[in-house]
């Protein structure tokens, strides 16, 4: 059974920096491409960003990029979300996700398995 879990969900002001990580245990997480996304309060999941298996090819949303970035130490079998100047309206629960196959998803219905989630609050 494959598991991910989110962390490092918090509050933060305008402007600061968080860094997010999803633990995936019970499958081989250097086969799956891994995704990002979020959900804020009344409106429906997002996509944020996508990484290749190896780590060395990724994807993300207009709104997010030049601001997160995501890696992935497949020894660790850890994925993560480097987020820097945030705003408020990137203020969501954070959700990864896993695909069992090669590529770049954008799309949730790709996704194999996903995580609960992780808050992050931005204040203005």
């Amino acid at each position: 059974q494959v598991q991910l879990v989110e962390s490092g969900g918090t509050w933060v002001q305008a402007g600061g920096s968080l860094r997010l990580s999803c633990a995936v245990s019970g499958g081989t997480f250097s086969r799956y491409s891994m995704g990002w996304f979020r959900q804020a309060p009344g409106k429906e999941r997002s996509f944020i960003g996508t990484i290749t298996w190896s780590g060395t090819i990724t994807d993300y949303v207009d709104s997010v990029k030049g601001r997160f970035i995501i890696s992935r130490d497949n020894a660790k079998n850890t994925v993560y979300l480097q987020m820097n100047s945030l705003k408020p309206e990137d203020t969501a629960a954070y959700y990864c996700a896993a695909a069992n196959k090669l590529g770049l998803f954008t799309r949730a219905t790709y996704y194999d398995y996903w995580g609960q989630g992780t808050q992050v609050t931005v204040s203005s």
